[in-house]
């Protein structure tokens, strides 16, 4: 295995039927205006929807955004048309919406969001007619190393920015080690890419920790009933791991029914969200879970100056909803692809490939910058912290606290670590 790659590979293997014919990419135009098409696949219904929760605002913001400052390229301004599709949470469908807008809707541009079963096909879409294509909120192994092996895979039209399984195991060691257990730890790991990349990595990564992960095998999405898996669990004081939102909320009301109650968890993914944790009611005190992206985050939009509290707070306003962590990565991608297109002076597909290679840009989740020694080429890395729900019923019911910004000083701490006992 590459040591330049961080020591790490994925198992995860998503094989997707490619079209073999592209889009007329570079951009429209009708006399004296062009046009940029971004097309932009993200799920919005099925068990991921919470990732794709807060999308339509972000759109409905860039487009308002776009309408009033055009892009300059080339010195002539440029109308940016968006076209938002559904994955519906399946990734035969990504890679189907995808084509869709490269082929018929003409895209210049695709952006996918929200783990690799969404991104990755999306990308295979990308690659395979060369279109460019910005991905993002899916750790970066599961998108490099995404048909196994040691070796990256060869993308020339993907450019991905999120963090890697290497931080997330470093934010939960930190936040293990404030607890005091018996550093046992149970492994909740679905059969996805997703938990089949934790599962394989996270007993290697926290190994300085002093954890060891007890895994008890992996299950199907959709599970219904998980008593074999916390039956084995009982004894380990840690909980971790990856399910969709559904499973875990089905997992933990079990797991309180059935006697098994550890004294810190920390889970990817499913407890990201306010939606999922009011579901799963008082027993969610204390949760904990990775945090890319929080209100009090020291960032701003490159686009429309805005710092993350108010990023979350307009999004509060315009929905009555509770700021959800893939709203800032929604608007980053917006503001990456912006950067790309101006940094190119050009709509050609090519041109924006290679403006995103050395592209730099501050965005409201951190600063994105590609080219960085020991990882893939088209990786960029975002900054990480962790968090614990606590039960508050002020203006919601939940309040994210981040309680571990080892890797990430610059993001402040609203507590420390709490047990679930």
């Amino acid at each position: 295995m590459k040591k330049s790659y961080l020591g790490l590979t994925s198992v995860a293997a998503l094989v997707l039927a490619t079209s073999a014919c592209g889009g007329d990419v570079g951009g429209s135009s009708e006399g004296d205006t062009s046009t940029l098409t971004i097309g932009y696949v993200s799920p919005q219904t099925g068990p991921l929807a919470p990732f794709g929760e807060a999308d339509s605002f972000v759109v409905d913001q860039m487009k308002a955004y776009f309408a009033d400052n055009p892009l300059t390229v080339d010195g002539k301004d440029v109308e940016v048309k968006i076209i938002l599709k559904d994955a519906q949470s399946d990734s035969t469908r990504a890679g189907e919406v995808a084509s869709d807008l490269i082929n018929s809707d003409d895209a210049d541009l695709i952006l996918a969001s929200s783990t690799p079963d969404i991104v990755n096909p999306v990308s295979e879409q990308c690659e395979a007619n060369s279109v460019p294509c910005i991905t993002t909120v899916a750790p970066w192994q599961t998108v490099a190393f995404r048909e196994g092996g040691d070796t990256p895979a060869d993308l020339k039209y993907t450019y991905h920015f999120f963090w890697g399984l290497e931080d997330v195991a470093a934010v939960y060691s930190d936040m293990w080690s404030q607890v005091e257990t018996n550093k046992k730890a149970a492994g909740l790991f679905p059969n996805d890419p997703d938990g089949e990349a934790w599962s394989a990595n996270f007993p290697t990564l926290v190994k300085d920790s002093g954890v060891t992960i007890d895994n008890p095998g992996l299950y199907p999405n959709g599970t219904k009933d998980f008593s074999a898996q916390i039956a084995k669990m009982k004894g380990d004081d840690i909980l971790m791991g990856v399910p969709i939102p559904p499973d875990f909320t089905t997992f933990w009301k079990q797991a309180i029914q059935q006697g098994y109650r550890p004294k810190i968890a920390t889970i990817g993914k499913a407890l990201l969200f306010p939606s999922v944790v009011e579901g799963i009611g008082d027993t969610a005190n204390n949760l904990g879970t990775e945090v890319w992206w929080h209100p009090t985050s020291p960032f701003k939009s490159s686009l429309t100056g805005d710092s993350s509290q108010q990023l979350a707070d307009a999004y509060e306003k315009s929905t009555d909803r509770q700021w959800t962590q893939p709203l800032g990565f929604s608007h980053a991608l917006f503001e990456v692809a912006a950067a790309a297109v101006e940094k190119a002076g050009s709509t050609d597909a090519d041109d924006i490939t290679a403006a995103l290679g050395s592209l730099k840009v501050d965005t409201v989740v951190g600063p994105v910058e590609w080219g960085a020694e020991g990882l893939p080429p088209y990786v960029a890395k975002t900054p990480l912290t962790g968090g614990q729900w606590r039960l508050v019923n002020q203006d919601h019911p939940f309040d994210l606290v981040v309680v571990s910004n080892t890797l990430a000083s610059d993001v402040p701490l609203g507590g420390s670590v709490e047990t679930l006992n």
